[in-house]
């Protein structure tokens, strides 16, 4: 039987993916557009997913699991952002934070 385990390092990269989309929130406003927030949330996980797969213990460094990783991390920070984060106005608020009043 074939046994696969993950190391600490990709667990974390899975825990930072879950919080990803707030700090997009923070760094953004409301009237950015979406795509763009998409393209830095994406841009995000892809350094976070290549320093993670550069750490990580291994037989050196692999792209492949550099790019699973950064797929897999972009998937989960989008579900968490439409899951979780937009329902309860979490990422309203983290737009607002630094909103200058008028």
């Amino acid at each position: 039987m074939n046994s696969t385990t993950l190391d600490a390092a990709y667990w974390y990269a899975l825990l930072i993916s879950f919080v990803l989309p707030v700090i997009v929130g923070l760094v953004t406003t409301r009237v950015t557009h979406a795509g763009t927030k998409a393209v830095l949330l994406l841009a995000l996980v892809a350094v976070e997913s290549f320093i993670v797969e550069l750490t990580a213990g291994g037989p050196g460094w692999d792209i492949g699991s550099a790019l699973v990783l950064t797929l897999v991390s972009f998937v989960m920070a989008v579900a968490a952002h439409f899951g979780l984060w937009k329902p309860t106005g979490v990422t309203r608020r983290a737009q607002d934070a630094f909103a200058k009043a008028a």
